[in-house]
């Protein structure tokens, strides 16, 4: 019974290590935490800088957001087939600018056509006409 009750004694003097312990770990959860934010925001900024400001080797940046608008048309045509009249009246500015792109990096009419959702005659308009409506 004496040991007993030294133990108890000697429990209110003794330091718990339990609650050291969770103080550690409860900081490097706020350190974790404060790091997966800042990496975030970092990741953000980046993000925004690739998308919003192409300025690496670029001639002009209108013909750079012509060439963006195309690619994504691309994207967007490739992965998802919308289909849409052939015979349009007006052919959007993406499309017209994915044609050009498209004749530049040397692909015949052909397989222009096959890309977008324009007839020969329509790519071949847009080519003589350089673009313009």
């Amino acid at each position: 019974m004496i040991i007993g009750i030294i133990c108890i004694v000697l429990s209110f003097f003794l330091k718990d290590s339990s609650k050291k312990v969770e103080q550690e770990l409860e900081e490097l959860s706020i350190s974790i935490y404060q790091e997966t934010n800042s990496l975030k925001k970092r990741l953000k900024i980046v993000e925004e800088e690739l998308l919003l400001e192409p300025n690496f080797n670029v001639k002009s940046p209108v013909s750079t957001k012509k060439q963006m608008d195309a690619y994504k048309q691309q994207q967007v045509s490739n992965k998802s087939f919308n289909p849409t009249p052939k015979k349009q009246t007006q052919i959007n500015e993406i499309l017209v600018a994915q044609v050009i792109s498209l004749n530049k990096q040397g692909y015949p009419i052909d397989e222009i056509s096959k890309m977008s959702t324009l007839s020969k005659e329509q790519i071949k308009s847009i080519l003589n006409n350089g673009g313009a409506r």
